[in-house]
């Protein structure tokens, strides 16, 4: 059976009395996604489920394949790669390479991360495929995507470049971005880079074009994108003191709005929100009955710290619950996980936090299986015995 207890956790309320809650943030975005990494949370998703052409964002994908195949040895940063024909006749963001170009493997994550180079994107692809093609890539890229949860995206070329059928998301891009940061901490500074000037080819083209990186609001990252028909889009980071934001915008019409809307989800973020410490792993915050155990109950106790990231100006509106399916079944083992704490607050999605027991509770011999059902007989008619009939 489904037991569900309302209550209050210590502290929490204290932490967020007197105040008021957060205003929602109202973005000029067609699409947008922001999440606090530090905690998991969702601070805003409008139409973030939509797939959507997400031009030079979805060179994410490209790169972050390029850093799988670095981490198990199918590609080195000094590797030296040929520039095919396919891949030195694109347009638009380049590295200006030709055939007659071999670049190592580091140049070309540079070339894609600063200067957006849809040549550069080709050339790894094309390494990386496992038929030599960029289409080969393409399927294989929407494969790895399945698997890291991307359920919106279906990738066409490495690129970005227009083509019918290539879509990502602004979730999925936000997903992405949390696991290039995530997993490859290493190679995730080289988007920070404001400039690389390959082989001093066109010096006018060695800038990065993400706006927020100068705007001295501890952004790190991403990349941006733009085609007519995506319009102006930013997957961006930013870290302040041990926060950190990823936000996704896609479809604003200038590159001032993009750069406008981006600092100000940024600003946001930060000054909205605040993490919050409520109680330490292995806090005691409920019990449960044990059916058939050797001790009556066990209690329920947190799997770890509860971090709580709440609006600055929250009103103390709270709804915890403890969730388990009770009673709860003998033999239980110290450290089990028995149930969950679910905390909702206003304007934010429910946090999920395990609950495990507390001690081992052992089956019980003949004393526990008497008292479990002199438990059940009173549940069941205890309320009952002893009433004073109905207007005595």
């Amino acid at each position: 059976m489904k037991i569900a207890r309302r209550l209050l956790i210590a502290g929490l309320m204290t932490l967020c009395a007197s105040a008021l809650p957060a205003q929602t943030f109202e973005t000029s975005a067609p699409a947008a996604y922001v999440y606090d990494q530090t905690t998991g949370t969702v601070l805003l998703a409008k139409d973030a489920d939509i797939p959507l052409p997400p031009a030079s964002m979805s060179k994410l994908m490209t790169i972050y394949m390029a850093f799988e195949a670095i981490a198990d040895g199918r590609l080195s940063v000094d590797d030296v790669l040929p520039v095919s024909a396919h891949a030195a006749s694109f347009g638009g963001s380049s590295m200006f390479l030709d055939t007659t170009d071999r670049v190592r493997v580091e140049d070309l994550l540079r070339g894609v991360i600063v200067l957006s180079g849809n040549d550069a994107s080709v050339v790894l692809a094309e390494a990386l495929s496992p038929d030599g093609t960029e289409a080969g890539f393409g399927r294989m890229m929407t494969d790895r995507a399945r698997q890291l949860g991307m359920t919106q995206s279906v990738f066409v070329n490495a690129s970005g470049w227009p083509a019918a059928g290539h879509r990502m998301s602004v979730r999925d891009l936000g997903i992405l971005s949390s696991r290039l940061i995530s997993d490859f901490p290493t190679f995730y500074p080289l988007f920070a880079e404001t400039e690389f000037a390959f082989d001093n080819r066109v010096p006018s083209n060695s800038q990065n074009r993400n706006p927020i990186l100068a705007m001295g609001i501890g952004a790190d990252g991403l990349k941006t994108g733009h085609t007519q028909e995506a319009g102006y889009g930013l997957a961006g980071s930013a870290m302040q003191g041990n926060r950190r934001v990823i936000f996704v915008v896609t479809g604003l019409q200038t590159a001032r709005d993009r750069a406008q809307e981006s600092e100000r989800i940024v600003n946001w973020a930060f000054r909205q929100f605040a993490e919050r410490d409520v109680a330490l792993a292995g806090t005691r915050i409920a019990s449960a009955d044990v059916w058939m155990g050797a001790a009556p109950s066990v209690g329920l106790t947190l799997a770890e710290d509860l971090r709580l990231l709440v609006p600055t100006l929250h009103d103390g509106a709270l709804d915890a619950q403890v969730v388990f399916d009770g009673p709860l079944q003998a033999p239980v083992t110290a450290g089990q996980q028995v149930g969950e704490l679910i905390i909702t607050l206003d304007g934010l999605p429910e946090k999920r936090v395990p609950l495990v027991a507390d001690a081992d509770v052992a089956l019980g011999g003949f004393s526990a299986r008497l008292r479990t059902a002199a438990n059940v007989l009173w549940a069941k008619y205890g309320p009952t015995l002893g009433a004073e009939p109905e207007g005595a």
